[in-house]
């Protein structure tokens, strides 16, 4: 059932979607990058991925919030988006791992939503057009469309906005909890995670794989690094635009032929940009549980989970670094691996599982070159 209070979504190409308000309801407009994610479920964790930090998300499919939340399915403390976009939100689920509706949790941390408008139109507006700036209002400013697409066009780009040092970690800390259902097993390796916007579940693998991680804000210098004595360094996901962190990339060279390396997402970036690659803004980006990579070593298809919306230039990447995956949708680059050094990286999420098991080998390729490098 829908609220009652009107909430309009204004882009900043003038595109306008009028519904209803499905969380938190705010006094000024709320601003973020709109982007569509193709996932049927895992709502929860797309709300609290910090890589969505500075966007809102539109879902594709319609029936959102069937299932509640629970305190087990979260990715990071919190929520991080700015905004959450549905067609349909229930607010009575039906599931026995439930503790609190979707549209509760919403509203008690603070994050606007706008439900009962076309998402399908949406989604291919912005498939046509691309990711664009855009504003939730509600109340008496639905009344006024052109002030809201006025401020669409004034929020900031994402482009060259340092996201990550809004997510990351105050201070280094230790992780040791494994999956739900895992017994943790004895420590064999010392990881050190830059937390870019690191993800609970990536935490949870490196553990179930033996790994002893500690975490680390996302500037902390390669000498501190290295002090930690790690067998290995963990290059996380986050949010935004890469080349806004090159300080990030400046440590990250650093560490180069020092220590194996593995990244995920942003980490990824980051890691081709330490050895001089570039980057560019895709023109939506990949958000959901089902895009094709192809291992290029292996012939091998996953279906990964993905949320980026950069993507590393191949014909900038180093004589040093090949590329290992490709997306088999666009054939942008998924993953690179250094032809001399225990490197690699990928840019989808292998401990997402939509396959389920499709990348999770990727975690013991890791241990496999901290045991080599020993």
């Amino acid at each position: 059932m829908s609220s009652s209070l009107p909430a309009l979504l204004a882009l900043a190409d003038g595109r306008t979607f009028r519904g209803h308000s499905a969380g938190a309801v705010s006094a000024d407009p709320v601003a973020g990058e709109v982007v569509f994610n193709t996932s049927m479920s895992g709502y929860q964790e797309i709300l609290t991925d910090p890589s969505y930090r500075g966007q809102m998300v539109t879902m594709t499919y319609p029936h959102q919030g069937n299932y509640g939340t629970n305190d087990q399915d979260l990715e990071s403390k919190r929520p991080h988006l700015s905004g959450f976009i549905v067609r349909e939100l229930e607010r009575l689920p039906s599931n026995f791992r439930s503790t609190e509706d979707l549209h509760s949790y919403l509203t008690r941390h603070g994050i606007v939503a706008i439900e009962g408008i076309d998402t399908r139109a949406l989604t291919r507006h912005i498939r046509d057009q691309g990711a664009q700036q855009a504003v939730i209002v509600s109340g008496d400013a639905v009344g006024r469309p052109e002030d809201a697409v006025a401020a669409a066009q004034a929020a900031p780009s994402i482009v060259g906005r340092d996201l990550a040092r809004e997510v990351t970690c105050d201070a280094p800390y230790h992780w040791d909890t494994p999956s739900i259902g895992r017994p943790a097993p004895t420590p064999r390796y010392k990881v050190v995670a830059f937390d870019f916007g690191v993800k609970h579940n990536i935490l949870r693998m490196l553990t179930d794989h033996g790994c002893e991680v500690t975490v680390v804000p996302a500037d902390t210098p390669s000498g501190e690094v290295m002090a930690l004595q790690p067998d290995g360094v963990f290059l996380s996901n986050g949010p935004g635009d890469p080349e806004a962190l090159p300080y990030a990339a400046e440590r990250i060279s650093r560490l180069v032929g020092r220590v194996p390396i593995f990244g995920i997402c942003l980490g990824h970036q980051l890691l081709c940009l330490s050895l001089g690659a570039k980057s560019f803004k895709m023109r939506f980006g990949h958000h959901g549980g089902n895009q094709p990579v192809m291992d290029l070593a292996t012939r091998k298809v996953a279906i990964t989970s993905q949320n980026h919306g950069f993507a590393i230039d191949p014909d900038t990447l180093p004589d040093s670094l090949e590329v290992s995956h490709v997306n088999l949708n666009d054939h942008t680059v998924e993953g690179v691996r250094h032809k001399e050094l225990p490197i690699f990286s990928v840019q989808y999420h292998p401990e997402a599982a939509p396959g389920p098991h499709d990348a999770a080998d990727l975690f013991a390729r890791f241990t496999s070159m901290m045991d080599t490098n020993r």
